[in-house]
């Protein structure tokens, strides 16, 4: 479980076939991380990359990698490719919970439809795919590439919906929103209590 409060942002530095005979095989990734602490980290343990929960198979001195799924990157985006991602911790029992409960599962792609400066702050504003635009809310959370993020406005649109959300000039700096530009996808989660509450209320009674 992660809180969806970036740890450091690295990047990937290497993309390696696991097996280039199989176009269903899936890739291993290098991530250069000198800023994140991987002396908490050994081989096994999850780290949240752009969102997406992932597992160290190998550790360096300032690096890691990992291996991703033909499947997690058919659901992903920016796991493909070199450039820069947000990274967490895992959550150990102590720690405090600044963000929202995120497990690191990533429900689906979203797209940039505005990211502009409003004041001292910037606006961000998201078009989901329909399947979870009732999981998002007014006030709600959710996960940006691994960001928690509150939701300031909901627009019910034909195919999903837009949301809107505010982001102070911090958070712009310390991970990777600060290269979105309009048209850009993102790695959406929405908060894990909406999906028990449809869950609950799907149910015959």
């Amino acid at each position: 479980m992660f809180t969806g409060i970036v740890s450091a942002v690295g990047e990937i530095t290497a993309i390696q076939e696991l097996d280039p005979q199989d176009p269903q095989a899936g890739l291993r990734l290098r991530i250069a991380c000198p800023d994140f602490d991987l002396s908490r980290c050994q081989l096994g343990d999850s780290i949240a990359i752009q969102g997406a929960c992932m597992t160290v198979v190998d550790l360096e001195d300032q690096a890691f990698s990992i291996d991703i799924s033909r499947e997690s990157l058919n659901r992903t985006v920016g796991l493909d490719q070199l450039g820069e991602v947000n990274l967490e911790h895992a959550m150990r029992l102590g720690d405090t919970l600044d963000g929202h409960m995120v497990l690191g599962h990533v429900d689906g792609v979203g797209t940039v439809s505005a990211f502009e400066p409003v004041g001292e702050s910037f606006e961000l504003r998201i078009v989901a795919p329909t399947e979870l635009a009732k999981y998002l809310a007014y006030k709600g959370s959710v996960t940006v590439n691994g960001v928690s993020l509150t939701i300031n406005q909901v627009v019910d649109l034909a195919q999903g919906c837009e949301i809107s959300i505010n982001l102070i000039p911090h958070t712009v700096q310390v991970t990777t929103l600060k290269h979105l530009q309009v048209g850009s996808p993102v790695n959406l989660e929405v908060d894990a209590i909406a999906r028990y509450v449809e869950r609950m209320l799907s149910l015959p009674k």
